[in-house]
């Protein structure tokens, strides 16, 4: 995997997503999220923020929040939903597809973790049957580390997460099983709809 590789696969990613908002109806825009609290306005807001946040301004935020990332984010998503359309936003995805974005301290592909996963928090939550293509889930998925599990705060304690459409799986224990993407969003932390997973376990990550 180069960076070249990666960069091709943001391109693509940040492409297929923009043609997925613009056709979504604006009531789908402010429907819940897999996010915890927001719709799919405020992941849209927080998918494209790096594109208008310079790094003083990133900075400045950060104190606002007493370096709580979680809160900046959830402050600036908020502020700029109500300020900032759909149709813009969508604009603003078409317009930074090759933009060179990386999280402060972060790794190129961990910008296509974040849009990954970012897209299949509005996707899954609003049903629409997005397959990610393998080899993009696959720098993902296989780049997720206990430490980066960690950060989201998910208990996977006596469960194996197993693929069923990749050669994949993570953690020993009962068998959890479903579409690598699915699992994926298991690994940082959200519940997803009923139907997703499969396994003893499948209620402890599913939505009620």
């Amino acid at each position: 995997m180069t960076d070249t590789d990666v960069h091709q696969a943001i391109q693509a990613e940040r492409s297929e997503l923009a043609d997925i908002l613009a056709g979504l109806d604006e009531s789908d825009w402010d429907k819940p999220s897999l996010c915890q609290g927001w719709r799919v306005r405020e992941v849209v807001a927080h998918i494209t923020m790096p594109f208008r946040m310079s790094l003083p301004k990133f900075a400045l935020e950060m104190v606002k929040a007493r370096g709580d990332f979680n809160r900046m984010a959830d402050r600036v998503a908020r502020k700029e939903t109500a300020q900032i359309s759909a149709a813009e936003f969508v604009r603003c995805l078409r317009e930074n597809i090759a933009h060179p974005w990386k999280p402060p301290g972060g790794k190129l592909v961990d910008s296509l973790s974040h849009d990954i996963i970012h897209g299949l928090d509005c996707t899954v939550a609003l049903g629409l049957d997005r397959v990610v293509p393998a080899d993009r889930l696959e720098y993902v998925i296989r780049d997720q580390s206990p430490k980066s599990i960690e950060f989201f705060g998910v208990d996977l304690s006596g469960v194996q997460l197993r693929a069923e459409d990749m050669d994949w799986s993570y953690g020993s224990g009962t068998p959890l099983t479903g579409r690598a993407q699915d699992l994926l969003l298991v690994q940082c932390g959200r519940k997803l709809p009923p139907g997703h997973l499969r396994g003893a376990d499948a209620a402890r990550f599913t939505r009620d």
